[in-house]
């Protein structure tokens, strides 16, 4: 009898720790991710270090990187628990690094975001992110998907996430519905333009994917920057029938700043001789570290490949004359749920913000930030490609 009581309190036990546990990680991925459990649990008086130690209790000491890694109590648990099984990778990383979230960057005059942090809005498009000297190498380096857990803190339609960081107002659902009126044309004329008004911006050296800097995270080596992964993006589109163009100036070298004036300029003349263009992609990659400075890198899995994710940037009226930027919001949301259809997790929520990045000069304009500092190449080259095989696609259905 002795031995069945101590059989049925130890089920008890589990059974108790594994709601308080589940319950601790809802809390966390519902409240602004993983790093703000401190938040919170402020009216509980507990502090990260309490999920972390009910995490551990049933997951076992063994829970490190993935599920394949946990025990078989773990394993069971985390099968148990669509909540956990469904962010299996961000329990793990709060049980390497319990407490440490990354920055959220906040909208200007609104409530943070949650699901996608980044560092603090710049209202200056010319200002740059500073980069540590030192740069992180792979094993340093923290892995995070960007994935909204509510919609609290976005406009949301259609499963199109957004993140405004503007006082602007719009009806998502409306834009959602809207066509986009953009005719594509003939493709024996130009039809996208791809540049990059940042374009030395760089990744984390790997492998063989090495470079001579210009400054931290950036190189004026096309194979290396961001003309490499707008290349692998203008094959991707060209292997789908649409005539591109790629602008490879460096318009942020040898000066950073007023680099979106320069390069303003340059879409200008494209325009100018090539009416036909009726796309603007400017690419960069982001920058992210988190709240202790360590350095985050978007990436996902896809077909059983590392994926650095996707970001559409949409600029406002707030930063100049921009009366047709919901146009170009409209086309943001018809990529992004092209890319949600055919590679959820790809993208990253759309986001607004205060500076026009010359997306005034047509309604067809987009800055598309792949992967950011902390992913490898590869990883962002995997992400351009199914980005532009999304694009690609939705822009096809477009009436010529």
């Amino acid at each position: 009898m002795k031995g069945k009581h101590i059989f049925w309190v130890r089920i008890l036990r589990r059974g108790t720790a594994l709601f308080m546990a589940t319950v601790a990680v809802w809390l966390l991925l519902t409240a602004a991710g993983l790093g703000m459990a401190a938040d919170a649990f402020q009216s509980l008086g507990e502090q990260a270090g309490f999920v972390s130690a009910l995490l551990r209790a049933e997951l076992g000491s063994t829970a490190a990187g993935t599920q394949g890694e946990l025990d078989g109590w773990g394993r069971m648990v985390l099968g148990q628990s669509a909540l956990l099984r469904g962010n299996a990778a961000a329990v793990a990383a709060h049980l390497e690094n319990p407490g440490v979230g990354p920055t959220v960057k906040q909208p200007a005059g609104g409530s943070s975001a949650q699901g996608d942090p980044l560092n603090p809005a710049k209202e200056d498009p010319d200002e740059e992110t500073p980069i540590p000297s030192a740069p992180a190498t792979p094993d340093d380096i923290v892995p995070y998907t960007f994935i909204p857990t509510s919609t609290e803190g976005y406009a949301y339609a259609d499963g199109v996430y957004i993140s405004n960081r503007t006082h602007l107002t719009f009806d998502p659902a409306a834009l959602s519905a809207a066509a986009v009126n953009i005719g594509l044309g003939n493709s024996d004329a130009p039809q996208i333009l791809i540049m990059h008004t940042h374009a030395t911006e760089a990744y984390t050296p790997s492998g063989t994917d090495v470079y001579t800097p210009t400054d931290n995270s950036r190189t004026l080596d096309g194979e290396q920057n961001m003309v490499r992964v707008g290349n692998e993006m203008k094959a991707v589109f060209e292997s789908m029938g649409l005539n591109v163009l790629h602008d490879e100036t460096p318009y942020d070298y040898p000066l950073y700043k007023d680099s979106y004036v320069r390069s303003g300029e340059g879409v200008k003349k494209y325009l100018e001789q090539y009416p036909s263009i009726k796309i603007v992609l400017d690419v960069h990659r982001d920058a992210i570290f988190d709240t202790n400075g360590k350095v985050l890198k978007t990436l996902t899995t896809i077909d059983g490949a590392k994926v650095a994710q996707v970001e559409l940037v949409l600029g406002s009226p707030q930063g100049g004359d921009y009366p047709n930027w919901q146009e170009n919001l409209t086309l943001a949301m018809k990529l992004q749920k092209s890319m949600n259809t055919l590679y959820p997790t790809l993208a990253r929520p759309v986001s607004i913000y205060t500076p026009v990045y010359n997306q005034n000069l047509t309604t067809g304009s987009l800055l598309v930030e792949v992967g950011s500092h902390g992913n490898t190449l590869q990883e962002s080259i995997a992400g351009a490609r199914l980005f532009a095989r999304a694009a690609g696609q939705m822009l096809l259905g477009l009436e010529q």
